[in-house]
């Protein structure tokens, strides 16, 4: 293998000796901004985003809460643990508006350009981009991050940028992108998320490890200080290059950020509760229900809001690994989706907060419902025998306990358990042919979600099936994820307004044979990869619906997850030294854009 240095020269040196693309066609010309399909909120001469406030001041120091732990601060490979809030640390080429369902507007490109047809992308570096070290930002920083990142970062790039042919100088501040063959709307935008790295900077280093080394990096933060695996501070750089753009205006208003870790959130609570950090997110309504009366709170020192917002909230819910033997037949999966009471736990451990999510897409237009329209059967038509039949016939709708409760739901279980070949013999249920029995792991990294994993247990027992309830630190349960090296989890599965690229890692047969993709149940369906490929190649917003949809439908009665509950609302807690503007983005908290208040 080549060295490091080695290797980018020469990938440099048969850049540079390449052919120089052709002048853009004459209908192409620099803009500020993109989206997928054309339409921008804010015009070439924007000054701010709405959602922010220009005047806010800056200052005072910041303490939040992590998990676990962290063992790296190189984010961009599969190895190690990151540290919380270390994205802060590196700009991208662009940056997305969180109030626009897929716009973005230049950072380190000061202008970008893509044709009608989106075979290519280029972008005219800012002059005065830097890194913290006072180096400039170059065209050959863009190169080298792309083919590093597809060569030695996390398979989520491979997978990412799998539809980029290569990238090339196309002059002393333009790189130029092409794409291979096909209809991709969004791959303009893919690359415009993607982070600059110095290569000077990683010539001397093995970008394949992990460290604890703080990165050279150009955004608006740097590490200031750091305990390995106990906290990290950052602090804000003064003088920041982007900090009068527009897209930076009125944001990282803090001077330091500080993340404590703890074991789990039970401790991390309590430690909110006595002061040890200023703001919490609350993802337990059980928590938000009972967790804080008290008196800071009731004389109005913690602030508890409900902050509403319209950002898809995807799937959560009991991932089955359908790579183990127990979980392949999809009846087997079905069945066992009967044996979670969701209405109970609404009632009694969620103090009724949630809504039973129904959708890969749920709180969206995107989401399936009812019987498929004309459009989606344009769409599904082709794949007849090779789906279920219910993905035509039938609205899917999560078992419920209402208003028989579980015992009809038990009864069915049973029956789809006896046409994939299981049978009870002394209240186990076992394989009729091999006699093995029907048991599986359930692997969570926090206490708190053993409140819900048991009573599914229990609900299991019922069946004769055994269900273990394992909880395990965050670092071995990454660890076992990325590899695959479990029987059930629970995992969140978010979604954007404008679905793309990343189903393929959610979902793809590729992704499902990558370690460390986010294809955790597994499937493999050329249905769902062709289904994919459709929904990427999307010419307009009505078929990008009508696509989603389809795809939403065909995973639904796959079966690959039980599906749990969702909340259109952020809910957060915090001591009363913020401030924040009057409009909140509609797809983001954008606590970015708070500030503390002037005392």
């Amino acid at each position: 293998m080549k060295p490091v240095a080695a290797l980018v020269a020469a990938v440099l040196a048969v850049a540079l000796a390449a052919p120089r693309p052709r002048a853009a066609p004459p209908d192409v010309r620099p803009v500020h901004g993109l989206s997928i399909y054309g339409d921008l909120k804010y015009g070439p001469a924007f000054e701010h985003f709405e959602y922010v406030n220009p005047t806010a001041p800056k200052g005072g120091d910041v303490r939040l809460s992590a998990i676990g732990t962290f063992d790296t601060l190189h984010p961009f490979v599969l190895k190690g643990v990151p540290a919380a809030g270390i994205g802060n640390l590196f700009d991208t080429l662009m940056v997305g508006s969180a109030d626009e369902p897929f716009s973005e507007y230049g950072l380190v490109a000061e202008t970008v350009e893509t044709p009608p047809d989106r075979s290519w992308v280029a972008f005219t570096l800012r002059p005065q981009a830097r890194f913290h070290d006072g180096s400039p930002i170059t065209v050959e920083d863009v190169i080298w991050t792309f083919d590093t990142l597809r060569q030695k970062g996390h398979p989520f790039y491979r997978s990412y940028y799998a539809h980029v042919a290569r990238a090339e100088p196309a002059g002393p501040r333009r790189v130029r992108f092409t794409f291979k063959r096909g209809e991709n709307r969004e791959l303009p935008l893919i690359v415009g998320q993607m982070p600059v790295l110095p290569r000077a900077y990683w010539a001397e280093r093995d970008f394949t490890r992990t460290t604890l080394e703080p990165p050279l990096g150009s955004g608006p933060y740097r590490v200031e200080s750091l305990e390995p695996g106990r906290s990290i501070t950052y602090r804000r750089v003064k003088d920041y290059w982007a900090a009068a753009l527009p897209v930076s205006v009125g944001r990282f208003n803090f001077d330091t950020i500080r993340y404590d870790y703890y074991r789990d959130g039970t401790v991390a609570l309590e430690a909110f509760k006595g002061g040890a950090y200023d703001f919490r997110q609350e993802n337990s309504a059980k928590n938000w229900a009972t967790a804080y009366d008290m008196p800071a709170v009731r004389d109005g020192r913690v602030k508890k809001e409900r902050i509403p917002n319209e950002i898809p909230t995807g799937m959560q819910g009991f991932v089955y690994n359908t790579r183990r033997a127990v979980f392949r037949d999809p009846r087997v999966r079905q069945a066992l989706a009967h044996a979670f009471d969701f209405e109970w736990s609404n009632e009694h451990l969620f103090y009724g907060a949630y809504t039973r999510t129904r959708s890969y897409f749920s709180n969206s237009e995107l989401a399936s419902r009812g019987l498929p329209g004309a459009a989606e059967r344009a769409v599904l038509d082709p794949f007849r025998g090779q789906v279920p039949d219910e993905v035509f016939t039938r609205e899917y709708r999560p078992p419920t306990t209402e208003p028989g409760g579980l015992r009809p739901n038990l009864i069915a279980a049973l029956g789809l358990l006896r046409e994939a070949g299981w049978v009870v013999r002394d209240m186990r249920l076992v394989h009729a042919e091999t006699g093995r029995p029907l048991e599986f792991e359930i692997l969570i990294d926090q206490p708190t979600w053993e409140r819900i994993a048991l009573p599914l247990a229990k609900n299991l027992e019922r069946l004769g099936v055994v269900a273990r309830v394992r909880t395990v630190d965050s670092a071995q349960y990454e660890y076992r994820l990325k590899n695959f090296d479990f029987d059930m989890t629970v995992a969140v599965f978010p979604q954007s307004l404008s679905p793309g690229n990343e189903q393929a890692d959610y979902w793809g047969t590729e992704a499902a044979r990558t370690p460390g993709s986010r294809n955790l149940a597994g499937v493999s369906d050329p249905v769902v990869d062709r289904l994919i490929a459709s929904l990427i190649a999307a010419p307009d917003r009505p078929a990008l619906v009508a696509r989603t949809r389809a795809l939403d439908r065909v995973l639904l009665w796959g079966h690959y997850v039980i599906p749990q509950w969702h909340i259109a609302a952020y809910r957060v807690v915090y001591w009363d030294k913020f401030e924040r503007p009057a409009v909140s983005p509609k797809y983001s908290l954008g606590f970015d854009t708070w500030w503390l208040a002037p005392r």
